[in-house]
């Protein structure tokens, strides 16, 4: 073998000064972020994002209060789906590692959010209400053909404007999933790889549909293989002879849904797709938003230039789900570049406000108990004490007005169209 050269003497290399668009980009995220700490935020420059806008996990180990990055995690999962944790548990694991705001996305469910949030309001940090829905992409629009995508759907602090509409879908999917799970252990049985349902309902939870990852969790202790990704890859994967399907919705469907109801649609883990062209192209035609191109390894070969070619933000998330073990990426590790979210606030917080306006001229138009509990399902309220639906429905209108907009960090003009519109 050769000799190897002596290394030499390693100087210290002082930290690169932020651009100019990047330094206003961080000026707006942290205002949002940080609305009580911060002052109204400046408009960003219209030429951000114009380079690679993915930071290393390496050469992005700052602090989310100083240094250059506000760490936004937008792909998490707890316990009301299909993680480990519970969405305090997973607010809590965030916030040790930096995180500073927390999309929780559970598959075809909103119901971890109130938690999340009451938990964040601990730690200082924001929580952006999401949601993982389950879809099926057929070209021909044929029940039981196609390919199962994941869209990512992104809220304003309020939830979504129709949360009704929302529901009535992701109830659906919930119910195929039960159905799909006994399908699942029927094949399994057929297989001789008896798995019993009270065991997959008793990981999954109360009130928690079933998924695939709480057949492989049965899987496993019951002995039948040795961990996870062996029942992906020899049972229950999308080709698996133990695979079944569900009662999704057609994904072009679901992104006319999120873009009704006031989110932000992002098309999650594209590389696991057969014919992630023609996929993306069809949901661009729908209205698709962004598509995830970073993990936590780095951009995937190929998607940074879908997303250019289809006009789609590019984000990612360390879609956490707390199983530990060295296959999966912790939660915060996906760190995005300071103006590419600041892309993504600009792009959400006009959607979102007006989601805002829509859910308070609704409960304006019709005060209810029913209506009032939609419309603070995900938004803390600051002196709610002593309102009731029997009041006049302006005054709680006005209530959550003081409260919302001090607490999201709204820019002035978005107040003032906000105001005039519900009063």
């Amino acid at each position: 073998m050769g000799s190897r050269k002596k290394a030499k003497p390693s100087r210290s290399r002082k930290k690169a000064k932020p651009s100019p668009d990047q330094a206003v980009a961080l000026d707006y995220v942290r205002a949002w972020a940080h609305p009580a700490a911060s002052a109204p935020p400046p408009e960003p420059s219209a030429a951000d994002a114009a380079g690679d806008d993915f930071l290393p996990h390496q050469a992005a180990r700052m602090a989310s209060g100083g240094g250059g990055s506000v760490l936004f995690e937008l792909h998490s999962h707890s316990n009301h789906s299909d993680g480990f944790l519970s969405p305090s548990e997973l607010v809590e694991r965030a916030h040790r590692n930096g995180v500073k705001v927390l999309a929780l996305t559970d598959h075809d469910t909103m119901a971890g959010i109130p938690e999340a949030v009451s938990a964040a309001h601990r730690f200082g940090m924001r929580i952006i209400p999401g949601v993982e829905i389950s879809a099926l992409y057929s070209p021909k629009e044929i029940i039981g053909t196609g390919e199962h995508v994941h869209i990512l759907a992104y809220y304003g602090m309020c939830g979504p404007s129709r949360f009704d509409d929302l529901e009535r879908m992701l109830s659906n999917i919930r119910d195929g999933r039960y159905l799909r799970a006994r399908n699942m252990l029927a094949k399994l049985d057929r297989l001789k790889v008896p798995i019993k349902w009270e065991h997959v309902t008793k990981i999954a939870g109360e009130g928690v549909a079933p998924g695939r990852l709480h057949i492989a969790r049965a899987m496993v202790e019951m002995g039948h293989i040795e961990n996870i990704r062996q029942a992906f890859n020899n049972y229950i994967g999308d080709d698996g002879p133990a695979y079944a399907t569900g009662s999704e919705p057609f994904a072009e469907n679901v992104v006319q849904l999120i873009n009704r109801t006031g989110g932000i649609s992002a098309l999650a883990h594209p590389w696991a797709l057969k014919n992630p062209d023609a996929v993306i192209q069809a949901l661009k035609g729908a209205g698709l938003n962004a598509l995830e191109v970073y993990r936590s390894d780095g951009k995937v070969d190929g998607f940074s230039e879908l997303a250019e070619k289809y006009d789609l933000l590019k984000i990612g998330g360390s879609d956490f789900h707390g199983r530990g073990g060295k296959d999966e990426s912790d939660i915060g590790t996906v760190k995005l570049a300071i103006t590419t979210l600041c892309s993504f606030l600009k792009m959400a917080r006009p959607i979102w406000c007006s989601a805002m306006k829509d859910i308070l001229l609704k409960f304006a138009e019709e005060p209810s108990t029913t209506n009032l509990g939609k419309m603070v399902m995900f938004g803390e309220l600051i002196n709610f004490n002593g309102f009731s639906s029997s009041g006049s429905g302006m005054d709680i209108v006005n209530l959550c007005l003081s409260s919302w907009l001090s607490n999201n960090g709204m820019e002035e003009v978005e107040l003032e169209e906000l105001v005039k519109s519900c009063t």
